[in-house]
């Protein structure tokens, strides 16, 4: 009986609750006609700026590469030969034993 009871119970509320119900809508008139607008208000301050975002952090520097291997010297040239000294002229006369002697010149007056 108990049981019997308890499914009549949850057979009514699916009925019920499968009935569709028409809301109740209350219109109400305006009871005044609203006016003329008024003057405008002031116009409000300007805001504030933002703050600049920060800059971003410099890369690190590259790693230098190595320094090429140094070439070799070439050979260097054998020396020329030398050539032979020319022939050496005779001796020239000496002057005779007499000197000439000028005397200094006067001055001008």
């Amino acid at each position: 009986m108990k049981k019997a009871l308890l499914l009549m119970a949850v057979a009514s509320t699916f009925v019920l609750a499968a009935c569709e119900r028409q809301p109740v809508v209350v219109n109400t008139p305006a009871s005044t006609v609203p006016g003329p607008a008024g003057p405008a208000g002031a116009t409000g301050s300007t805001g504030s700026t933002g703050s600049t975002g920060s800059t971003g952090s410099t890369g690190s520097t590259g790693a230098t590469g190595s320094t090429g291997s140094t070439g070799y010297t070439g050979n260097t040239g054998a020396t020329g030969a030398t050539g032979s000294t020319g022939a050496t002229g005779d001796t020239g006369k000496t002057g005779g034993g007499t000197v000439i002697v000028v005397p200094p010149a006067e001055p001008a007056k």
